[in-house]
């Protein structure tokens, strides 16, 4: 007779409270154990698990389950973008989570790129109904790279671009609220022609004033990367 789905979630950072308030919505059967907790816990947990998520550091992932689940016939599951293993297989919950719960909506709604030879959805994550896709293992690297530069990096620049208006130019960061807004949306619409300012126009001149006023700041080599990645990518399309 099949089992009834059980989750046992590894960890407690903000990816693991996100799924436990996620998987209390849908009503679907979890436990949770950290290493806060005593390995007694977790030896008591692990017989009533059909499903291991491993919501724990890439580097741990591995170790983890060869120091502590070799006796689980559970099926075991990573969420990270990158790491590729042979013990687990990888599910990547394309989303960045923050401090604060979501909605069952938002959580419905985010996909996961899972591994080219992982089960079925339905097996690997009974229950949930999202949308989800298959990557090679291969390309998880450089997948990732992609997510960690569109999100990861460009929030880096508007956390810049709040900070220096609020401390350095003594205006308040929500008057570019909109600007953000209006660059996601032209982005949502046209990726390919959301791109504008003086790397399209390919005004010299700004490019060189506005690399000169980041004189001595972090952010100066990055903008002449990009004005270097821009000038190269049009060369290829020559």
């Amino acid at each position: 007779m099949r089992r009834v789905p059980h989750y046992l979630i590894i960890g407690n950072g903000r990816v693991a409270s996100h799924f436990q308030h996620y998987f209390s919505l849908l009503n679907l059967a979890y436990s949770s154990w950290h290493r806060k907790l005593p390995l007694s816990s977790l030896n008591q947990l692990l017989p009533d698990a059909t499903h291991i998520l491993l919501l724990i550091s890439d580097q741990a992932i591995d170790a983890f389950i060869s120091e502590y689940l070799q006796q689980s016939d559970a099926i075991r599951i990573h969420f990270s973008g990158c790491l590729i293993s042979d013990q687990a297989y990888g599910a990547h919950p394309l989303m960045t989570f923050s401090h604060h719960l979501y909605d069952i909506h938002k959580y419905q709604a985010l996909p996961f790129v899972i591994d080219h030879d992982a089960p079925a959805f339905t097996d690997l994550l009974p229950g949930l109904m999202n949308p989800h896709t298959r990557l090679h293992k291969s390309l998880k690297p450089k997948y990732h790279a992609m997510c960690v530069m569109g999100g990861n990096f460009s929030c880096m620049l508007w956390q810049k671009l709040f900070n220096t208006f609020e401390n350095e130019f003594n205006i308040p960061p929500e008057i570019a609220h909109q600007y953000l807004q209006q660059q996601t949306q032209n982005l949502l619409q046209s990726p390919q022609t959301a791109l504008t300012g003086p790397l399209v126009r390919n005004d010299q001149l700004t490019l060189q004033k506005n690399m000169n006023a980041l004189e001595n700041d972090a952010f100066q080599p990055i903008y002449k990367s990009f004005v270097e990645c821009y000038t190269q990518i049009n060369e290829v399309k020559k």
